[in-house]
């Protein structure tokens, strides 16, 4: 997919939740230290789009709390190893401030010694499951040093949320994400460990029919909606979100890592007319069945 950088959209941007939707959780949020986020953000401007949310961490929860997002959950990946246990102090430091409206996903890097044992002093401090990314971490999710950390999420009851769709490939990616990401994969790990809660965001992209069967077949397996419904990639034709299980897709951003408005998501579902009870579970509901957060 990104084979040349993709453009920005300078669409209008809303101050506030779009009128006429109940509460929203965005299940979906990036945040790094500084220093991360600016290559990050230099990796983007190269190989992938222009951000348009050149934010640090708090300001990120203040402007969508003030916006009206009514909790955020915030994911991060350690793209080496050394890096896990720093950056899951971070994470927790920076979400202490926002108890009651953001919950921080912990990291580790898959294959370091002592993956686990990070991963179990990151749920002690409080963080609420476990963010991978195999484009970035370049990893076999079915070998057997992931079991570790399954067992880890499994044991302490906390989600793990996991970039295992093919999309978007990158020539500046490390490793070919079309070698390492199949929805077989994920599979296999759903039913090794069915208590085990997984979400896969971008519902999966571009492997979109058979995550949608997927979701069908297990109930320990998840999607959010991610970039896929914000009318940007080009795809062969446009998703009909009602076709998917209602209970297990939610919604979330990839704010402040987009080329677009924050809120050009949400207008698209609020278009897309809804019931109002699969509003509420796509919009709120999933994510509190899935991350374990109060009302």
């Amino acid at each position: 997919m990104l084979h040349a950088k993709l453009p920005s959209i300078e669409d209008t941007e809303g101050s506030e939740v779009p009128e006429g939707l109940p509460a929203v959780i965005d299940a979906h949020v990036h945040v790094f230290p500084r220093a991360i986020f600016s290559a990050v953000r230099q990796w983007f401007d190269t190989y992938g789009w222009s951000i348009r949310y050149r934010m640090g961490t708090s300001q990120i929860f203040d402007f969508l709390l003030s916006r009206g997002i009514k909790h955020i959950v915030a994911l991060q990946y350690a793209h080496k190893p050394g890096m896990a246990d720093y950056l899951n102090q971070y994470m927790a430091e920076k979400c202490r401030p926002y108890a009651n409206q953001v919950t921080g996903l912990a990291t580790v890097f898959p294959g370091e010694a002592h993956a686990a044992a990070y991963l179990q002093q990151a749920f002690d401090a409080g963080l609420g499951g476990l963010k991978l990314h195999v484009h970035v971490q370049c990893f076999d999710m079915n070998a057997a040093y992931m079991d570790p950390l399954y067992e880890c999420c499994r044991v302490n009851r906390k989600p793990i949320v996991i970039h295992a769709g093919r999309e978007p490939k990158s020539p500046a990616y490390p490793c070919d994400p079309y070698t390492l990401c199949r929805a077989g994969k994920i599979e296999a790990i759903v039913k090794n460990f069915p208590d085990l809660k997984i979400c896969v965001p971008h519902l999966g992209f571009d492997e979109l029919p058979a995550y949608r069967k997927l979701i069908g077949k297990y109930d320990n397996l998840w999607l959010d909606t991610t970039m896929v419904l914000a009318d940007y990639f080009p795809l062969d034709a446009p998703i009909q979100i009602s076709r998917y299980r209602a209970d297990r897709v939610m919604f979330g951003t990839d704010f402040p890592n987009i080329p677009y408005a924050w809120d050009r998501e949400l207008k698209r579902i609020k278009a897309a007319g809804l019931s109002r009870e699969r509003l509420d579970r796509l919009l709120r509901k999933n994510a509190l069945d899935f991350f374990g957060l109060s009302q």
